[in-house]
């Protein structure tokens, strides 16, 4: 399978380039528990991370069609960010990625 420019040999790799990244899954997270939101409810959630770096990952789940992104005609500019459809989808794989996050936290704690 071919998908923005690169080759994927199965689904399971394709899925991975999507998802994959140090912040796309809590992106993801963050916009299932309240949506829609803004750049700078991103970065109050998320103080860690650079702008740039938000934006760049942002951008990605974007052209992948995983959130959507709306621009209001305002002064000054206002814009969103939303799952799509498809991104809403991901709700069992992003909720058990943090359980499993939470009982692997809790399984190191007891080493």
């Amino acid at each position: 399978m071919l998908h923005k420019g690169k080759e994927f040999h199965t689904n399971k790799d394709l899925a991975l380039s999507v998802i994959g990244g140090r912040w796309k899954i809590a992106i993801v997270w963050a916009l299932l528990q309240e949506s829609p939101l803004r750049l700078s409810e991103f970065q109050k959630i998320f103080p860690d991370i650079n702008q740039r770096m938000l934006i760049r990952q942002l951008r990605e789940l974007e052209e992948d069609q995983i959130i959507q992104r709306t621009v209001y005609p305002v002064v000054p500019p206002k814009v969103d960010y939303r799952l799509t459809e498809i991104g809403l989808s991901l709700d069992p794989v992003v909720t058990a990625i943090c359980d499993w996050g939470d009982s692997f936290h809790a399984f190191l704690k007891s080493n």
